[in-house]
């Protein structure tokens, strides 16, 4: 019998390990809305269902305690990516049913409940499987591997899928194979890291604890979370900065979609797959490592309110798409990227507050509740952002959109002034 291996070269199991972590997530928020779209789903119906599918990440602080106390990191990851490959192929499976939106909405919870419980094993686990240099040195190459997972399934994939539904003239056949190919992978993934994962001396059951002791250590970091100070900005700033990118979020792959005569662009599922998927994915990355190094260089203070600005002006770029309906990839593929870079540069900032408002005893806990309130930013605003859609018209939308960006943006400015009091930190 061999002894499992207690180290393993990190760069063995870290960049699929997070490329495992982003893929769900992604299948989840966005290619599932392309999906239900090319199903025939109204716009309503879309942003209510999968803005829904938020609140596995919305509420994850509430069991991440219990990952603790229930088998090891190792042993959580594996089986939550089993139940992401059953996930995927239940979806799969049902798509071309006749109720195919109930029951792929339920394999669709089963894949969002097993993604965010899987976030807190494997972020925990990356904390118990390197040492202090390894997670610095290894943080960037995470986040490049989570970001490809994003490129790799709203571009690659929506862009098989789009080939597909034009070779098999089956749209729902299409999305099918498409969603079979995720549960194939998956399932590799996870023999893969059953073999490879490392078992750490540190990744077990903590010592001492019960679920009393559990129950009553929870509650304090929540109690402490809510005494924080200036607790009324920070729950103004959390709920408010993407207040418009959430609605847009849910609507932008519709408009790319929709025929000409319903007010959208009319493209094609590929040519979205590779405008919003890909370029867009590429220009987000890229704001991030600019606000990154901006940031490092100048510090916190100086920046927070030209990424709100960043984050939020370029909605206009979508105003002038619904209004002027350009029929040139080339053009919407720019309004797409600058919004994106915009994106990627301004959601450094929320990054970054999360990171502050988190200091103290429970941090990494305290991180998790932040977290959750993130998912309960996006997911609120999204659920009624197809209905407001089909009321008001394409273009009125996206003036909506840039209106609900203003609270972020006034969000941003009050606590750039209150930086030193809020945090106990000279910027």
């Amino acid at each position: 019998m061999t002894t499992p291996t207690t180290k393993r070269n990190p760069w063995s199991w870290i960049p699929t390990l997070y490329f495992a972590e982003g893929l769900p997530y992604v299948a989840v928020m966005t290619i599932a809305v392309i999906m239900y779209k090319r199903l025939g789903l109204s716009n309503t119906e879309i942003a209510l269902y999968t803005s829904w599918l938020y609140l596995p990440w919305t509420i994850k602080p509430l069991w991440s305690p219990f990952v603790d106390l229930v088998k090891t990191k190792r042993a959580w990851i594996i089986a939550m990516q089993g139940f992401i490959a059953a996930g995927f192929a239940g979806i799969a499976f049902f798509i071309p049913t006749a109720h195919y939106v109930q029951l792929t909405l339920a394999f669709f919870w089963l894949l969002a409940f097993s993604s965010a419980t899987h976030d807190i094993a494997a972020d925990g686990f990356y904390m118990l499987g390197l040492n202090n240099k390894e997670q610095s040195f290894f943080v960037g190459i995470r986040n490049t591997f989570y970001r490809l997972a994003n490129i790799f399934g709203q571009g690659i994939l929506v862009m098989l899928a789009g080939w597909l539904e034009t070779s098999q003239n089956n749209i729902p056949l299409a999305w099918s194979i498409t969603f079979y190919l995720l549960a194939g992978l998956f399932l590799a993934l996870t023999i893969y890291h059953r073999l490879i994962l490392p078992h750490p001396d540190s990744d077990m059951k903590r010592p001492g604890l019960t679920p009393g002791k559990l129950l009553g250590d929870f509650l304090l970091t929540f109690v402490t979370f809510f005494q924080k100070k200036n607790l009324g900005l920070m729950f103004f700033f959390l709920l408010t900065y993407r207040l418009g990118e959430s609605q847009l979020a849910k609507i932008a792959s519709p408009f790319l979609l929709d025929a000409s005569d319903k007010g959208g662009l009319g493209l094609s599922t590929a040519t979205v797959g590779m405008i919003y998927g890909t370029i867009g994915v590429i220009a987000l990355l890229l704001g991030g490592v600019i606000s990154g190094f901006l940031v490092s260089r100048d510090g916190f203070k100086k920046w927070i309110l030209p990424m709100a600005l960043a984050i939020n002006i370029p909605d206009l770029l979508y105003v002038w798409m619904a209004a002027a309906t350009p029929d040139n990839p080339i053009f919407i593929a720019i309004c797409v990227a600058i919004e994106q870079l915009g994106y990627g540069f301004g959601f450094t900032a929320y990054m970054l507050y999360l990171i502050y408002i988190a200091e103290g005893e429970h941090k990494t806990a305290h991180y998790a509740i932040g977290t959750g309130f993130m998912a309960l930013g996006m997911m609120l605003p999204g659920m009624p952002a197809g209905w407001i859609q089909e009321h008001l018209g394409y273009t009125n939308f996206f003036i909506w959109v840039c209106i609900c960006t203003l609270p972020g943006i006034v969000a941003s400015l009050m606590i750039r002034n209150r930086l030193e009091d809020a945090f106990g930190k000279k910027q």
